[in-house]
Parts: structure tokens; sequence; C-alpha cells
């Protein structure tokens, strides 16, 4: 781990301080400890290293109670035991509400020993009606509001302690054209979509924020500084408590959310990597090299497996998916699964989506 150009290669853990040392052997405090309480000099939760979640949830199952973590700028305080984190080491995810089929939260089975998240598709930075154009990272309610509005959003959430909502941003088209990422000014769009996001977060009551742009008008290093600034702030602000990309196996793509996660890779939790945009017909051996190479794409990323219930393509359920994830389950790569989507799921029941739920429940 690089520290303001310091090779960092070892460390060292006492009871009072965190040690680590530089490549000159020299000895540099990066963070206290005095009973529960947990001191930093930087942002642990905004960092890839996942070493400091790994002892603080040591701390946490070694004390069984409350542990908290400060930083020089602000108060991170994780009010959870070490169980309860535990739980959330698999996720089972679902977009819903792009295709106006009727679908409610309520119409979802949910698995109460799997943390869910339900994706509300999409907010988009362009205008309503009949001719939408963009805005400039304006951003407006384009998904099913009528069945899936914030009432809905906070009777499913407390219904359900596992259950958290989300909204993404972008999408394929709108008005049957391509939703082109489009932007005059990175300090305008930035400046834009802090304020109109917040707006409608806090309004629907959501939890969190998915990137799922597929088209652009930009350079890859301009799409990076845009998205990367506002997930930042919004995390920052405590406006979300987690953040996810979702890319495909497109070179456009795949350059603008590489450069993206070597910029900001750290403040995303989890890769919605969209398996289903692999040809029709794939093999359980492509998927898992597919996922392999994915991995490594998006190192130190929390990369999740995918299939639709619509006409895409990938590895299906009835073909082998779950085969797939058996495997990845065995060798401890499974970090859970998405599927596109509730909509298109609605008519044949959920069937695939309460199978995923009882796989992800074994894997905790």
């Amino acid at each position: 781990m690089e520290m303001k150009g310091m090779n960092i290669a070892k460390k060292s853990i006492t009871n009072r301080m965190f040690q680590e040392s530089t490549e000159s052997g020299g000895k540099v405090i990066v963070a206290v400890k005095q009973g529960n309480l947990l001191a930093t000099p930087f942002h642990p939760e905004l960092t890839i290293d996942s070493r400091w979640h790994s002892y603080f949830m040591k701390m946490s199952s070694t004390n069984n109670e409350i542990v908290s973590i400060a930083s020089s700028s602000t108060l991170v305080v994780f009010q959870a035991y070490a169980s309860q984190i535990l739980t959330q080491a698999v996720v089972f995810r679902e977009y819903i509400g792009a295709n106006f089929e009727n679908v409610r939260f309520s119409d979802v089975p949910i698995n109460p020993h799997v943390e869910v998240h339900f994706i509300l598709s999409f907010a988009i930075d362009y205008t309503t009606g009949t001719s939408p154009k963009p805005t400039n990272g304006k951003f407006n309610v384009f998904w099913d509001a009528d069945n899936l509005g914030p009432s809905q959003v906070l009777s499913i959430k407390r219904q359900h302690k596992n259950v958290k909502v989300a909204l993404s941003i972008g999408g394929d088209t709108v008005g049957s054209k391509p939703v082109n990422f489009t932007v005059v000014s990175v300090n305008s769009w930035v400046s834009n979509a802090v304020t109109s996001l917040t707006r409608v977060i806090k309004q629907y009551h959501l939890d969190g924020i998915d990137i799922d742009y597929e088209h652009f008008k930009v350079a890859p290093n301009i799409f990076s500084q845009c998205i990367g600034r506002v997930v930042t702030t919004l995390k920052k602000n405590r406006v979300i408590s987690f953040a996810s990309i979702a890319p495909y196996n497109d070179a456009d793509v795949q350059r603008h959310y590489m450069a993206l996660w070597k910029s900001y890779g750290r403040i995303f939790d989890y890769v919605n990597f969209q398996f289903y945009a692999y040809d029709k017909g794939t093999t359980i051996a492509q998927f898992l090299r597919y996922f392999d190479t994915q991995v490594a794409n998006y190192n130190g990323g929390k990369v999740l497996v995918s299939f639709s219930t619509d006409s895409s393509g990938g590895l299906k359920p009835d073909n082998g998916f779950f085969t797939a994830c058996e495997k990845l389950r065995s060798q401890r790569k499974l970090n859970g699964i998405f599927v596109w989507s509730a909509d298109d799921s609605k008519a044949s029941g959920f069937i695939y989506e309460r199978q995923s739920q009882a796989l992800l429940a074994k894997a905790k």
C-alpha cells in the first residue's frame, strides 16, 4: 500500500498504536487505539485496504460491543456487532422499475438471512417529457414511481431490516434514444448532480447509488472526475452508505469504468458486472474465466456475478449459472448475485430470485 509516496511494507500492532515501516526503516504512526476506540488520521472506510475493516471486526467479535473509529476530519461510528457485520459478506441485488411492469418491492421474495438491495432504475440527467434532453447533471426520476415511491421504500425497509434500496443513474436508453453521459463542465456537472441526487435520495429514503452509464460523449478521465467526485461527496455528506458501478464487456465502456476505478475504486463497495452482456450460450467454463478476468480488471473490488431474466445473453440460470456460483462459493469467491430485472421476473414468479438467495444464505 502506498501512502503519500511511502511504500508501506510491514505492519506492527500494539494495544496503543499502529505503526507502519517505511522503505527506509522508519516508523510512522497511522492509528491509535484505546479500549473500543480506534482513531486514524485518514478515512479507513474509503480505502481499498481491508486490513482496517478486518481488525475492526476482530475488535467487535472479541468485545461483543459497539466499536468506534474516528478519523482526523470526521467521526465514523460503526454501531454494529461483529455478527451483524459478517452477515453483509454476501449480497443479493436486483434492478427494479425500469420497464413499468407494475412490480412492487413486496412482490419479490426476500430471504431474511441475506442482505437484499433493490436498485431503482433509473435516475437520469435528462429532461422528462416526449423529447428528453441532457441537463448537465440535473437528475430526474425515470423509474415506476407510482409503484415504487417514497412510502413503498419506507414500508419495505421497515418490514425487512435486511433490505436496502438504492438508485441507479444512467442506463441504456431514454425515450428510445441512448443515454449519453454529457457534460458542459466538470464543476457544473458535479454541483448539479450532488444537489439533484441528494434531493431525490432523501425524498425516496434511499441508501445507496449505482453507476450504470453505457454511452459517453466525454473522455474517460472526465467521466472519472465527475462520477468520482459526486460519489465521494455523497458519502462524505452521509447521503449514501454504499455505491456500485455496473460496467460490461465493451471496449469503450471498460475504458471509462476502468479509468474511474483507477482513480476512485476505493469509494465503490460493489462491482455489478453485467455478465449477461456476454454472448448467448456462454458455458460454465467461459463464465468462470470471464469472472476471473473482471476480478483482475477491478482489482480489490467486490465483483458480483449476474444473470438476466430477459432475452439477454450470458450464462442463464437454467443452463448452469448456479453450478458456476457453487464453484465460486467453494473457492470463497462468491461475493453476491445481482439480477436484471424484477420487471422481467414477475411473469415467472421470481423463481430464480428465490434460488439465488437460498444459495447466498449458504455462502455466508
